[in-house]
């Protein structure tokens, strides 16, 4: 007899806030202002607090996860109130800034280790609502049609803003639903304001669409070893409707993400969904050769793929490459400003304020570089080296995690192959843009891996009790 998760009213309407915050989050420009910032904290604590009993049905290696997420969190929390404390606790030297600005000023000034004062607290939305999609998501997941339901509803999501961003780009290239586009005049950037992060958005979605393509595939044959020539006459002999709409899906959200011309989005979302095909069809190819064959073959297809749909991706490798030079002397500055401040940083949310003094002669005046377009960089500047360390420790967690997850399951593949895919994408694209940081995305992509990390062990089965 199968354990099912004791579920209640409360329960399902914190599910409900997180499908409504996954759906919903995208659409007023990536919700990257601190309005909606603030909204979406309420609505995921929200969800959290209705879901929070789902925690009485947490095995020892789910609690583990959640125990290292906490040793995060409470580090995290540590130099948070290191950057603000008049006193802290850890004996630091305040930011020489203040020094420097003292002399200047002729007058005392109050010396932190942030360079700006309250700027870390008020860049607390950010990393706080990461951390509520992802709690959430891990809380929901524990039963598994919940966990399906989320997927179901970001495919959707993903699919109606892709059916609104092309024609929209077609008709007024100008615009982002009312407001006029400072810059990407020649992307879709959907209701995004970047297209590197619309871009990272649509592949994860397209990811999820080929999964569930996936999974009809597989239904549609006989049990036992797969017969790969008849696949494609079995799936299409019955003109399954629900075929045809899934296959729909996937291909209009790989439009809209070859549309928005995303360099390292399209390739890690072709990488995404190579890896995600061998991942759901991992147990019908046993042996090393039919592995080289779907490798072989999935890697074909995206290959075609990217040179059928992705033109204007192609015009940009034609044109710049695979480097960005203004990237790269950003990148450079940023490891100048780890050097300096290697422990506890300049503060949360201040590397725009302390970028402009590492900033090389080098690099183009144009523009302003308010994110070191590496989240890792970023957080080493701002929250020191310790916490990056922690964070990638985290992500390798995760990772190994929903990895395990796919050989472990026997049943329910389709989420973690799904949420190891998105990770994929996301953890990659974050090491040369700063997608995770735009709460849009990042409540979509989080959600979706809560949700995969706890469908990544195998279903508790129980004995059924004698007399």
């Amino acid at each position: 007899m199968k354990h099912k998760t004791a579920s209640s009213p409360l329960i399902s309407m914190g599910s409900w806030l997180l499908f409504a915050a996954v759906a919903l989050a995208p659409l007023p420009f990536g919700s990257n202002q601190p309005v909606p910032i603030a909204f979406w904290c309420i609505v995921l604590g929200a969800a959290v607090v209705l879901t929070s009993k789902s925690v009485d049905s947490l095995r020892p290696g789910q609690l583990a996860l959640a125990a290292l997420a906490a040793i995060v969190v409470a580090a995290y929390g540590l130099v948070l109130y290191e950057q603000l404390a008049e006193h802290p606790l850890i004996p630091a030297e305040p930011n020489p800034v203040w020094h420097d600005a003292e002399a200047a000023l002729g007058v005392p000034l109050k010396a932190t280790v942030a360079i700006a004062h309250s700027q870390p607290w008020l860049e607390l939305g950010r990393p706080l609502v990461c951390l509520l999609a992802l709690t959430g998501g891990f809380l929901v997941g524990v039963e598994r049609e919940r966990a399906r339901r989320l997927v179901k509803v970001i495919a959707w999501s993903g699919a109606v803003y892709a059916a609104y961003a092309i024609p929209s780009y077609l008709i007024d290239p100008n615009h982002i639903l009312w407001l006029e586009k400072m810059a990407h005049v020649d992307s879709v950037t959907a209701t995004f304001t970047n297209r590197n992060t619309a871009g990272a958005y649509f592949g994860s979605c397209a990811v999820i669409w080929s999964l569930l393509l996936c999974e009809r595939a597989r239904r549609a044959m006989p049990p036992g070893p797969l017969d790969w020539r008849a696949m494609g006459t079995r799936l299409f002999s019955a003109a399954s409707r629900r075929v045809v709409v899934t296959l729909a899906m996937m291909f209009l959200c790989l439009i809209a993400l070859f549309m928005t011309k995303s360099r390292g989005a399209a390739l890690l979302s072709l990488l995404a969904l190579m890896v995600a095909f061998i991942a759901f069809f991992r147990r019908d190819l046993p042996r090393w050769t039919a592995l080289a064959t779907a490798l072989a073959g999935s890697g074909a297809a995206a290959l075609i793929l990217l040179q059928i749909m992705g033109g204007g991706v192609n015009a940009r490798f034609d044109l710049q490459g695979f480097s960005d030079e203004g990237r790269l002397e950003t990148y450079k500055a940023t490891v100048r400003m780890i050097a300096d401040h290697p422990w506890l940083g300049t503060g949360q949310g201040t590397f725009g304020y302390a970028f402009p003094m590492y900033r090389s002669p080098d690099a183009s005046v144009y523009g302003v570089w308010d994110r070191a377009h590496n989240t890792l960089f970023e957080i080493a500047a701002e929250m020191g080296v310790p916490i990056a360390v922690l964070v990638v420790a985290a992500w390798i967690a995760i990772i190994a995690t929903l990895a395990r997850g796919v050989f472990v399951r026997r049943r329910g593949i389709l989420v973690p192959a799904a949420a190891l895919g998105v990770a994929l994408i996301c953890s990659l694209h974050s090491l040369i843009d700063f997608s995770l940081q735009i709460p849009g995305y990042a409540i979509v992509a989080l959600s979706l891996i809560g949700v995969g990390l706890t469908q990544s062990f195998p279903e508790q089965v129980r004995e059924p009790k004698t007399r």
